[in-house]
């Protein structure tokens, strides 16, 4: 046998091939490829030396993992034949068609023969006819892309939900995967990190508390937990805590209000993969599509808190305590740092934002010097904690500290049961395929079955009253006064924090003598001070 009659076999298919073949066209199947070119080869005395296949990738990228390899042994010299059913299961890429059939193999020494159209570089003839089908086969790509991003957009207006995996809190219905169900157990992690969020904890304590707590981080809990074969692109192997992103991102995220949001980002062509992310009025978003974990006065404040935190401050941070909630009493506009007028120009407090640009005319100054109003509110925040923590609610909030450790307690067992409960599936599963593959007896598969069932609906009975239990101190929790929860920690505080301003304060405002009104976030009547 002559050295030119070494020869491998290159096989395809694509998504797009799958879809046709659930219609009954099974002709460009990777089983049925194989057999169509090994039967060539056989005929016409080629020597197969190997097989690349690389199934649900599309021709028109370079990126696969058989065609790589196959690439890779040609600098090798490991054979000198390629053949393929046709040039566009080889590519649809007129591009690499010039790349690798018109330059890289024939300077490697390297034929290519397409069975079914007749493509073969040994042809010098047909090297147009190739060029031409280069480009058709590209032209078809094209529009088959053009008409899939339209028919996924019309799915998106529809609301359908089109991502691969799911966002934290959510799973896909079995009955229709293109609508999100809420996962109870990690809905109950999104509600915790709002709640935190508005207790004042910023996002990277919240990730803290979270890891600390043995919360899996979302990617850990969608492989480990949900068996979902999940891949964060992002993610390192060793990435088991929350990070300030992964909160942030959770904030942010309108699914939670029971939308979904979708074309945020595009290929840039479909002969590219790159992610171009997409302006906000291409986005397409629909409302009330799924059942909400996050109600939308919450998702409101947490939007609130947000841009409150984010507003500038100095070197020091002094100047951020208050930025974004203090006000004139009169225009309403925001008040301004104001600094000294000799000397180091130091920043020492605040006056009106119109009377500064515009003058006395339009508003008065409204100053404030900064460690009054500091003082000033501290004591305000004090005297409220007093007049409203008596040693009764005292001990009624570590009554309710007890009831959250109860519920934390719950939830771990509540956990174990859900984890023991997919085990017994799986199990019940693998019998039944035991059965179907003859390896037990009809009579065992049903003896195994039948106490697997027994099992999971046992569980799943234990896990339903640790739900209602839940639930029921859940209720007892809640009808504590929130007010009460929030000031029980600053009857006898020293120093006033940005946090402590942002858990408690809605908005503050300076009157023309310098003396402020406090509106709190739990009561709405203005408090003179």
């Amino acid at each position: 046998m002559e050295e030119k009659n070494r020869a491998v076999l290159y096989l395809r298919l694509s998504k797009e091939d799958k879809d046709k073949l659930d219609k009954g066209d099974d002709s460009a199947s990777i089983q049925n490829q194989r057999l169509l070119l090994t039967d060539y080869a056989l005929q016409h005395d080629f020597q197969i030396m190997d097989v690349y296949s690389d199934d649900d990738e599309s021709g028109l990228f370079d990126t696969r993992p058989g065609f790589e390899r196959m690439m890779t042994d040609a600098k090798l010299g490991r054979f000198d034949v390629v053949i393929a059913k046709s040039q566009s299961r080889f590519s649809r890429n007129m591009e690499h068609i010039e790349r690798y059939l018109h330059h890289d193999f024939p300077n490697l020494g390297i034929r290519f023969i397409g069975v079914v159209d007749g493509a073969d570089t040994a042809n010098t003839g047909n090297k147009k006819s190739r060029q031409i089908n280069g480009l058709v086969n590209e032209w078809y790509c094209e529009d088959l892309s053009a008409n899939i991003r339209s028919a996924f957009r019309a799915k998106m207006r529809d609301g359908q939900y089109l991502g691969s995996s799911c966002p934290y809190g959510y799973v896909k219905d079995l009955e229709n995967h293109n609508h999100l169900i809420i996962d109870a157990y990690a809905a109950d992690v999104v509600r915790q990190i709002y709640h935190l969020y508005l207790k004042g904890y910023g996002k990277a304590k919240i990730g803290r508390i979270l890891t600390e707590k043995g919360i899996p981080i979302p990617t850990i809990y969608k492989r480990e937990v949900l068996g979902i074969n999940y891949h964060n692109s992002h993610e390192l192997e060793t990435t088991r805590s929350w990070s300030y992103q992964t909160v942030h991102n959770i904030l942010n995220n309108e699914v939670y209000l029971g939308n979904t949001v979708q074309n945020k980002y595009n290929n840039l062509s479909y002969k590219d993969k790159k992610h171009i992310k997409q302006p906000r009025d291409r986005w397409i978003k629909v409302d009330g599509t799924h059942e909400a974990v996050i109600d939308a006065e919450m998702f409101r404040k947490v939007q609130e808190r947000q841009r409150i935190r984010t507003k500038e401050v100095n070197s020091k941070g002094e100047a951020s305590v208050f930025s974004g909630i203090l006000f004139c009493a009169d225009c309403k506009h925001a008040m301004v740092r104001m600094y000294e007028r000799r000397g180091n120009h130091n920043f020492i407090g605040y006056c009106c934002k119109t009377y500064k640009t515009q003058g006395k005319k339009v508003c008065s100054s409204h100053a404030v010097y900064y460690e009054q109003l500091k003082k000033a509110v501290l004591y305000s925040i004090k005297e409220e904690a007093r007049k409203i923590l008596t040693p009764d609610d005292i001990e009624y909030l570590n009554q309710i500290k007890y009831i959250s450790s109860i519920i934390k307690n719950h939830q771990s067992q509540l956990e174990y049961l859900d984890k023991e409960i997919k085990h017994k599936e799986a199990y019940k599963k693998k019998t039944y395929q035991n059965y179907m593959d003859e390896l037990i007896s009809k009579e065992e598969y049903k003896s195994y079955a039948g106490e697997f069932e027994t099992d999971i609906h046992n569980l799943k009975e234990r896990a339903e009253k640790l739900r209602e239990e839940i639930r029921e101190q859940d209720r007892l929790g809640l009808e504590y006064d929130e007010w009460m929860e929030k000031f029980k920690n600053y009857i006898d505080v020293d120093e006033l924090t940005r946090e402590m301003v942002l858990e408690l304060i809605e908005r503050i405002e300076v009157n023309e003598d310098g003396s402020i009104s406090i509106c709190y976030k739990f009561r709405n009547p203005m408090h003179g001070n």
